[in-house]
């Protein structure tokens, strides 16, 4: 039993806990119903909920949202459209995001994707002064994905 200034009360029944708490006009509050014995407090509800639901909302404004961006590549795509590709990447990595990178199959492409990996090395060469390869290229169905993620 913990009072209301923090002071410790020790070891009581519920009876003498609720009625100290009824006598103090306050609330009894179960802080870790976990522990042997129980931890109560008495304290004003209200209060109480106020301060925990500001500490959540404060926990949350720290954390940062990292976002995974994707960028669709063919296997035969040409150089101009790969430089494209890799900048539209470089902006993404630059903002904190990931980058999924997706190699995609259509057709007979399926029966070359070993041929065609070198694509998917090349990008992440040219991206490797700010990214690094977070997970490296397996195939997903009709695809090849790998994930970018910038250094730090």
């Amino acid at each position: 039993m913990i009072g209301e200034n923090g002071e410790q009360l020790g070891i009581m029944s519920a009876k003498e806990a609720y009625k100290m708490a009824r006598d103090a006009e306050l609330d009894l509050v179960k802080i870790a119903p976990t522990a042997k014995p129980p931890v109560c407090k008495i304290i004003d509800y209200g209060k109480y909920k106020y301060e925990m639901v500001r500490r959540e909302k404060e926990a949350k404004k720290k954390q940062k949202i990292i976002e995974v961006k994707e960028v669709r590549l063919s296997p035969n795509i040409d150089t101009n459209d790969l430089n494209t590709k890799i900048g539209s990447a470089r902006k993404f990595l630059e903002k904190g995001n990931k980058v999924k990178v997706t190699l995609r199959f259509r057709g007979r492409e399926m029966a070359h994707m070993n041929q065609t990996k070198y694509v998917l090395d090349d990008f992440a060469e040219k991206l490797s002064d700010i990214a690094v390869v977070d997970k490296p290229s397996k195939i997903e169905g009709r695809s090849l994905v790998m994930f970018l993620t910038a250094k730090k």
